[in-house]
């Protein structure tokens, strides 16, 4: 039992040490915290290089002065801004404001003409607002579908307006209006769809769909409307409910000039992810250019892949071949903790049962010394023994000779002293039975050895 205790405390000191050298390697390692890489790479490229500079062009800053000063409200060719004029009345009154509205697309230095007509208190470049320090941009999915599918601007306009005049913001509203798309309507769409998986309307300018970026972030396939900006202050066909009453399990993305939504499976929370995060981020850039439709599909199907592959929503995660270590190496520190535990713990009771006295390790003098002295009590018991007695004494000579044997062998010594303390609790109860208190091992050693 002792020699299987020294092996089981050395071996959890040896494991405890390996475990140590296994976690402090792997510390080289790179850990990333993801369900898996996106493949998206899809992103609005740099000013320039996609399209989306129109060929409009804007007055000199001279001439566009000239027009604010005669005319409250200046749209220069090209415009597609628009607002509720009977709320910005009520909120200009009578100060007043002077409205310059210009095209998107514009490069950079005709916005800074644009910038550079003092008398102009709002200043409107594609459906980015702004005048004095602020600029005006919406916050919230409503906000952005109003800006993007019908170039409806006025909840900006009103905000503007208000931090000119140090006021209290207005309160967001809502006023895009939906209607059902008429059985004319939804006809060709449907039948275009179910043939290819995709419908462009007339005026859209989308000519392709992107392929990779779709496969992406929808593997099993989904359907795609895309419909030019639609007219500011009408009803818009809402085509995604329509469709998704048809195929409940089939994504639909319907685009509405540069605004996108999303319906089919898990859209509830799904699609206010995908187009919060996208909108946040490419709406300054979307209000202000004129970017063609396939370069904000793709890079809101990217967006889409990017969700996908954060398993937010059950989406279907690529797969990961299983790695040995990036699973236990949380648990090697624990391992560790419990090796090193068990070596203190199992050293504890070795020091314990050195350290105990049992009868026959009394007195001075090595192991040889107390097996002669035992021995020698032994003898001396012998002729005191009878019947009664006789075994005990049997089992302490048998324990002593059996000690003699194995400290000939060169057994380790605590070996020999378990016999010599089992045969020193024999010759004990013999010196008891036969009432000699001076023949007790622990008396008689004493003074034998001293």
């Amino acid at each position: 039992m002792t020699v299987r205790r020294e092996v089981l405390r050395w071996s959890l000191l040896v494991v405890a040490v390996a475990v140590l050298a296994v976690f402090l390697v792997a510390q080289r390692q790179s850990v990333t915290v993801s369900y898996g890489r996106s493949p998206s790479s899809a992103t609005l490229p740099a000013e320039g290089s996609a399209g989306e500079l129109s060929d409009a062009t804007v007055p000199s800053v001279e001439e566009m002065t000239a027009l604010v000063a005669v005319d409250p409200v200046v749209r220069l060719p090209g415009a597609v801004a628009r607002w509720d004029e009977a709320r910005v009345r009520a909120a200009i009154g009578g100060d007043g404001t002077r409205i310059l509205v210009a095209p998107p697309g514009l490069d950079e230095a005709e916005r800074k003409r644009v910038k550079d007509v003092q008398n102009a208190t709002v200043r409107i470049v594609g459906t980015e607002v702004s005048g004095g320090p602020y600029l005006a941009t919406p916050d919230d999915l409503p906000g952005w579908r109003a800006q993007f599918a019908t170039g409806d601007v006025t909840g900006q306009v009103l905000a503007l307006l208000a931090g000119l005049r140090e006021q209290p913001a207005p309160a967001d509203r809502d006023d895009l209006r939906w209607r059902e798309p008429t059985a004319a309507e939804l006809a060709p769409v449907t039948a275009a769809l179910r043939a290819t998986g995709r419908y462009v309307g007339p005026g859209a300018t989308l000519p392709r769909l992107p392929e990779n970026d779709a496969r992406d972030a929808f593997p099993g396939g989904a359907w795609f409307v895309v419909l030019p900006a639609q007219p500011y202050g009408t009803s818009l066909p809402a085509y995604g409910p329509a469709l998704h009453r048809l195929a409940p399990q089939r994504p639909v993305v319907v685009m509405y000039g540069g605004w996108i939504e999303y319906h089919g499976p898990g859209a509830a929370d799904f699609a206010e992810v995908a187009g919060v995060s996208f909108y946040a981020q490419y709406g300054g850039r979307l209000s202000r250019y004129d970017y063609p439709q396939l370069n904000v599909l793709g890079a809101y199907l990217a967006r889409v892949t990017d969700v996908r592959y954060a398993g937010l929503f059950d989406r279907p995660l690529p797969y990961r071949p299983f790695d040995p270590l990036r699973v236990a190496l949380p648990a090697l520190p624990w391992l560790f903790a419990g090796c090193v535990a068990g070596f203190v713990v199992l050293s504890i009771r070795t020091v314990r049962g050195a350290g105990r006295s049992r009868p026959g390790d009394v007195g001075p003098g090595g192991t040889p010394a107390r097996l002669a002295g035992l021995s020698a009590l032994a003898v001396e018991l012998s002729v005191l023994t009878d019947a009664r007695t006789d075994p005990a004494l049997v089992r302490g000579v048998g324990r002593l000779r059996a000690a003699r044997y194995a400290l000939d062998d060169g057994l380790p010594d605590r070996h020999v002293r378990g016999l010599l303390a089992d045969a020193a609790v024999e010759l004990d109860q013999v010196a008891r039975d036969v009432r000699m208190p001076g023949y007790r091992p622990d008396v008689y050693l004493r003074g034998r050895l001293s």
